[in-house]
């Protein structure tokens, strides 16, 4: 009997020392993330994004705004420019591809980064951004902000950028001139992760290559593999959830070259009043867009004209939204804020929060929400759990160092 003791015992602690290698202990993570998800959506039924509060009136520019430019197109070869001259463009191109990269759990900002830093040499992996962007495997979002301060302040000899409202001639013009191009889309997962799931999500991907005979491009897909295949249209429509947000790795000598590639959209904020006309026909052409709406609200967000940005995403709400739209954007939770509207906050917080517990974003803005209300014990909970969920997270910092 003793020999058998032993036996489940030494069985016990190499299963427990197994379990603590790297691959098996991300395997064994990943299972009980999916695992609490799933009882998450049982506890927790998911509904539809809150509504707002109260009616609002639809939105329109002022007179004063510049005159709109051509809208987006999808037309495989030739776009208007700014000026309406077209400039010819090779009908394929192909870049090197870069060594490929499989995402570990919820890491596909840093894998799609690690690939793209090494096509100009760099030769880390996804865990050396991680390790600082997203120390916690179990977060799921990185910025397009969190992977522009990796790169400027972590692979000195590169810089970075990201802007909106790209298109279909500009990702092309771009990798035609040798820039690779990492774009946020939308995602679709195969099976459903709890009950009623609408199997959204977003995900970066890597485009190297493009063929007009095709009509499509290859795309470097930390989480799919290496040289997929995403026709034209396809894309169109999965990034545009995203404020159509592209984000370019260049050596500092290349920074000319690039801005005129960009023309008036290298200036952040003239890009910004391309990116808000464009949406604003966008919603004009098509009121029943969600989309639209959101990046609508995104755009005027930037400029702060948060009453304005508040009613944009009211009516991007009111169409119906994916139920992961604020793990990765929070420019609802935002304008909510800066228009005083609190219940509005506190209801797309907890709803957000529904859905992914660990959001620190969605945590940092629950504070403020709670905060405004009066609640300051609540605030600061609110903020100390933003931290512990993504550490050293300035705002939440910041949030109780105002608090305190």
């Amino acid at each position: 009997m003793k020999k058998i003791y032993l036996g489940i015992f030494v069985l016990v602690i190499l299963g427990l020392v197994f379990s603590q290698l790297p691959p098996v202990k991300s395997r064994l993570s990943w299972r009980v993330e999916v695992a609490k998800t799933y009882l998450r959506g049982v506890i927790n039924p998911v509904g539809a994004v809150p509504t707002a509060k109260a009616t609002n009136t639809l939105i329109s520019l002022s007179s004063s705004t510049p005159e709109a430019t051509p809208a987006l197109s999808v037309t495989p070869t030739i776009e208007p420019t700014a000026t309406g001259t077209p400039e010819p463009l090779p009908a394929q191109v192909s870049l090197s591809v870069p060594n490929y990269e499989l995402q570990d759990m919820n890491n596909c900002g840093p894998a799609s980064l690690t690939m793209a830093l090494r096509y100009y040499g760099w030769d880390g992996d996804q865990f050396d951004i991680s390790e600082i962007i997203k120390p916690i495997p179990q977060d799921r979002n990185v910025n397009p902000e969190e992977m522009v301060y990796y790169v400027r302040n972590y692979a000195g000899w590169l810089r970075a950028e990201y802007r909106v409202n790209g298109n279909l001639y500009l990702l092309k013009k771009l990798i035609a001139a040798g820039y690779p191009v990492l774009i946020e889309e939308t995602f679709h997962f195969d099976e459903p992760y709890y009950p009623n799931d609408d199997l959204w999500a977003a995900h970066y991907l890597l485009l190297t290559a493009y063929d007009d005979k095709d009509g499509a491009f290859i795309g470097q897909d930390s989480y799919q593999g290496a040289n997929q295949r995403i026709p034209y249209e396809t894309l169109m429509e999965d990034w545009k959830p995203f404020n159509r947000v592209y984000m370019l790795i260049y050596l500092p000598e290349d920074e000319d070259e690039l801005a005129l590639l960009l023309g008036d959209d290298w200036d952040e904020e003239k890009n910004r009043e391309n990116a808000r006309q464009a949406s604003q026909r966008a919603t004009e052409e098509n009121p029943d867009d969600a989309f639209a709406w959101f990046n609508l609200g995104s755009n005027l967000l930037y400029f702060e004209e948060y009453a304005q940005s508040a009613n944009a995403y009211d009516q991007a709400r009111s169409l119906g939204l994916p139920q992961r739209m604020m793990r990765y954007q929070f420019g609802a939770f935002i304008a909510s804020f800066q228009d005083h509207r609190t219940e509005d906050l506190l209801a797309l917080t907890k709803y957000a929060l529904q859905r992914t517990p660990n959001s620190e974003e969605a945590l940092l803005w629950r504070g403020w929400g709670l905060y405004q209300q009066g609640d300051y014990e609540g605030a600061i909970a609110s903020w100390e759990l933003a931290l512990k969920h993504r550490p050293n997270y300035f705002d939440a910092e910041y949030a109780l160092d105002f608090a305190r």
